[in-house]
């Protein structure tokens, strides 16, 4: 077993190498978390998240563009491909679903990628739409998934519009359902008017935002 200084190292350097776009890296380290009897879901959510969060803010700050963008998902994902057979089958099966997608008349898919990929780094089973999602196709997916929660996205002051007839519908169906918004033009004021249950401003917040929220529409429920 290694030693909590082992751990965090290994979380550091999991961390650094999706950090670096370094996808051997990633791979190498994950076979040893494993080997050292480290749980995948720590290894997951505080080394590769944690990287992918620093990721998202290089790219805010605009040190980091699409192609790094790109190569940092591909050296996570290559360390998700070893971590996560070794999940605890009890965890996977309460893990949440998600149905995510950026709404109709919007083609930016660069914020929804990365919500995406940190939901699926802790654990979760995503189904994401994509851009220019029409407005019951959220619906649709949620009943057809039996998700917990809907992430609705939107980048144009525009296209957010769709956003409150979305949860409206959603909710309308069952107000049980979890719903966060997110996107560049949007605030938590806006979301809440919108109806939203939840709101991040950034990839980083999103897991535990909407792990919070969750809980909370649960127990009101």
């Amino acid at each position: 077993m290694a030693s909590q200084t082992e751990t965090e190292e290994l979380f550091t350097g999991l961390a650094e190498a999706v950090i670096a776009y370094d996808e051997e890296k990633t791979v190498e380290l994950a076979r040893s978390a494993l080997d050292k009897g480290v749980d995948p879901s720590d290894a997951i959510l505080k080394g590769l998240a944690r990287g992918m969060e620093k990721v998202g803010q290089l790219y805010e700050q605009q040190e980091y563009f699409v192609p790094e963008l790109l190569l940092c998902a591909d050296a996570l994902n290559a360390a998700l491909d070893v971590l996560k057979p070794h999940i605890k089958a009890e965890s996977q099966e309460a893990r949440i679903k998600v149905v995510i997608g950026t709404v109709e008349g919007d083609i930016h898919d660069i914020g929804k990628n990365l919500v995406r990929i940190m939901y699926e780094a802790a654990g979760w089973e995503v189904y994401d739409l994509g851009t220019d999602v029409k407005i019951d196709r959220f619906l649709e997916e949620q009943q057809k998934t039996g998700a917990d929660v809907v992430a609705i996205s939107a980048l144009m002051t525009t296209s957010m519009l769709a956003i409150p007839e979305v949860i409206k519908r959603i909710k309308a169906h069952d107000p049980r359902i979890t719903v966060m918004a997110g996107g560049a033009p949007l605030t938590w004021e806006t979301a809440k008017q919108y109806g939203a249950d939840g709101y991040a401003d950034n990839c980083s917040a999103a897991v535990t935002q909407t792990l919070e929220v969750l809980r909370r529409v649960r127990a009101l429920s």
